[in-house]
């Protein structure tokens, strides 16, 4: 796929997910399909651009182009800022958040906040646009503010005159958190007149829902967040059903066990080791849901404190589980099943 001059492996790309999706994670989930993968977001307050966590948000040794960040912010001169930051450290293409539902990012009128003020928005696109003029600057948002206040075209125009060469869409309110079904009529309603790239995010949790949202809103790619948790290789497993109609095996107890060791050696060496330990501990939930005794397994994570108890008990774990169940495939629940839809979340506002 080429994408705004890049040549991609396929159409599939990695949500931002603020406290996941760092350099790690992006490089695994790169390496296991994934066309493109978007990065936690960064603050565009310069006061924090010597602090650790920005620092490491900003290290992309190593990592497989294009290198996509995200930042996030309110004010236009600081989010031009932060773009020509970026961009000086590495960033080859420049993603504007629009779409945090997150309440601690709202109360500061940024991420989805912005939707209620169109003014403000395309002063932000302008400004970032006009900061980093040889970098790509996309877009992401949500279908609006709330049920009665749903402007993803008017926004579509705004980033389209302000020069945004992408636009990536989350198909819910902001009003509707992560409930209720994705309203992917809206997505198709924006791609209809879009004159840009259009990415399709929400519910995209297996390979027939990534083949339903192309298929039902024409979107140029899709964007998958929460169901990638614990489960970096569904791009590959997307990836191999949209070329083939058929679906790979899912991985097998042992193949979890080796992807999760070198995903938790990567944490360790990025974070350092009591860092590395705490943000470890969430990523190992993620990969042993569903996994025969894992809830036990959890809890008991938790408690151990240093890289070489966590290793342990990891490898423990997988080899019991193997020696009883040398072939089990991989089952779990799909962490992001679509609820019903409600009232106000879901559906093409009138």
């Amino acid at each position: 796929m080429e994408f705004l001059g890049f040549s991609l492996r396929n159409n599939l790309f990695v949500a931002p997910m603020a406290g996941v999706t760092d350099r790690p994670f992006r490089q695994l989930c790169k390496s296991l399909g994934a066309g493109l993968a978007v990065s936690e977001m960064v603050t565009s307050n310069s006061l924090l651009y010597g602090s650790a966590k920005t620092r490491r948000r900003a290290n992309h040794d190593g990592e497989v182009a294009p290198i996509s960040v995200q930042i996030a912010g309110a004010d236009p001169s600081m989010m031009a800022d932060a773009a020509r930051y970026n961009v000086d450290h590495g960033a080859q293409i420049i993603d504007i958040n629009m779409g945090c539902p997150a309440k601690k990012i709202c109360n500061v009128m940024a991420g989805s906040a912005l939707l209620r003020d169109e003014a403000l928005v395309g002063q932000i696109l302008e400004a970032v646009v006009d900061a980093v003029p040889q970098t790509p600057v996309t877009l992401k948002i949500r279908t609006g503010w709330d049920n009665a206040n749903r402007n993803a075209l008017n926004i579509l125009k705004i980033a389209e005159q302000s020069g945004i060469r992408a636009l990536a869409m989350h198909g819910r309110t902001r009003a509707c958190g992560y409930t209720g079904r994705a309203e992917y009529d809206t997505i198709r309603a924006v791609k209809a007149v879009a004159r840009i790239p259009l990415i399709a995010n929400g519910d995209i949790v297996s390979p027939e829902t990534a083949k339903f949202v192309l298929d039902t809103t024409g979107a140029d790619a899709v964007m998958i967040g929460r169901a990638a948790q614990g489960r970096p290789w569904l791009f590959r497993e997307i990836e191999h059903f949209l070329n083939t109609s058929t679906h790979l095996m899912p991985p097998r107890v042992t193949e979890i066990h080796s992807i999760l060791l070198a995903h938790l050696e990567d944490l360790y060496l990025f974070y350092g080791t009591e860092t590395g330990v705490r943000i470890a501990r969430k990523h190992i939930s993620w990969y042993t849901k569903g996994l025969v005794g894992s809830a036990a397994f959890r809890h008991m994570m938790n408690q151990l404190p240093t890289i070489a108890l966590q290793r342990q008990a990891v490898n423990d774990f997988f080899l019991a589980l193997a020696e009883h169940n040398e072939h089990l495939p991989y089952v779990a629940s799909d962490p992001d099943t679509p609820a019903p839809a409600n009232a106000d979340c879901g559906g093409l506002a009138a």
